[in-house]
């Protein structure tokens, strides 16, 4: 009996000791793990930074009235084209009454000035003819006369300038309003029948037109604080229309901001630059726009794709991992340069040769399609 109770035990140790060798077998047979690998190679690098902003036209300016009165007729419609010098509207002057009084009470004044002055003169000059008055008296009295009327009609202009806004009412009156550039009429605001304030030195008046030159445009865009040190006045960038058809127009950048304002906790800084416009396009004034700007470049530098990099948990500093036989790869400390998000410059720490290690393990599907090809 106890015999084959030893019998029993030492096959099943026997039994045991197959699948113990059996397993380890197996595990040391399994295929070693495949990662995909890259080499660096040679290319050029060059980072750009976009400005968001706007297309505007170089010169714009906005017509205002130098009279107050009310809008009596417009002649022009908006996206007219006008040239300098052409009529845009005219003003109806509604004159104060209490300076059409004042006006009229001037007027009587300086009539009684002048038939006293009048009657002194016809008087005066009949005795200068007899011979009775001084020569010297008689051009007095012509002096006051001639003083008389010419208050006379300064006083009767002031009030037809007081009813009427002019005193003929021709192309120089303040009553019309012409254009002050040649250009398109971007904007009118106002409407007939309303009423305008003149632009004087207490107000900025009432603006009846708006009028730009569209052939001279600028872009107008902000970059942050942290790019805005590498650029500088004279660069030529890109300016990108996406209402275009994303159109490119080529750009020299004119003005950088010397000083930045906090948007949304970040500074930043205003950039204009002149954009050239083909004349066959129509260009609007206000367009979204964006703003290539090339920051950096370099040629012909040594780069690896910025996804092979891996970095220290610690350190934080950058390693990639070279193949250094089948399934072994050994972490390699390397220094980086200029970067376009996609490449990424390496000065030191890899070679061309060098096999890097793609992080991701090569799947079977991936496998399968190499096999394939």
């Amino acid at each position: 009996m106890k015999k084959a109770v030893k019998i029993i035990v030492g096959l099943g140790l026997l039994i045991a000791l197959i699948f113990v060798l059996k397993y380890f077998k197996d595990s040391n047979s399994k295929a070693i793990e495949d990662f995909k690998i890259e080499t660096p190679f040679y290319t050029s690098i060059n980072t750009k930074t976009v400005a968001t902003g706007k297309l505007n036209p170089e010169e714009e300016i906005e017509l205002k009235p130098q009279i107050s009165g009310i809008v009596d007729k417009i002649l022009v419609e908006e996206g007219d084209v006008v040239k300098k010098g052409d009529l845009i509207a005219k003003i109806r002057v509604v004159p104060n009454e209490q300076s059409l009084v004042s006006a009229r009470s001037r007027i009587k004044s300086a009539e009684l000035s002048y038939k006293n002055s009048k009657t002194l003169y016809d008087r005066n000059k009949t005795l200068y003819d007899k011979g009775v008055v001084s020569r010297q008296d008689f051009e007095n009295n012509e002096l006051s006369l001639n003083q008389a009327n010419e208050n006379l009609s300064q006083a009767k202009n002031d009030y037809q300038i007081i009813r009427r806004g002019s005193l003929s009412g021709g192309s120089a009156a303040n009553t019309n309003i012409t254009a002050q550039i040649s250009g398109t009429i971007l904007e009118i605001p106002i409407r007939e029948g309303d009423q305008v304030i003149q632009s004087n030195n207490f107000n900025a008046g009432t603006t009846i037109a708006t009028i730009a030159d569209m052939s001279k445009m600028i872009f107008e865009g902000k970059v942050d604080e942290a790019e805005v040190g590498k650029l500088e006045e004279g660069k030529e960038i890109k300016v990108v229309l996406g209402a275009i058809n994303e159109k490119e127009f080529p750009a020299k950048l004119t003005f950088v901001a010397p000083k930045g304002k906090e948007e949304n906790g970040a500074v930043q800084f205003t950039i204009k630059a002149d954009v050239r416009v083909e004349r066959s396009t129509k260009i609007r004034a206000g367009y979204s726009a964006n703003a290539e700007i090339e920051m950096e470049s370099k040629d012909s530098v040594l780069v690896i794709k910025e996804s092979l990099l891996q970095f220290n948990r610690i350190t934080e500093k950058p390693f990639v991992e070279i193949k250094t036989g089948d399934g072994k790869y050994k972490k390699k400390n390397v220094k980086t340069g200029l970067s376009d998000g996609i490449n990424v410059e390496i000065t030191e720490g890899v070679k061309e040769e060098d096999k890097i290690k793609v992080w991701n393990k090569a799947s079977k599907d991936n496998e399968d399609e190499e096999d394939e090809d």
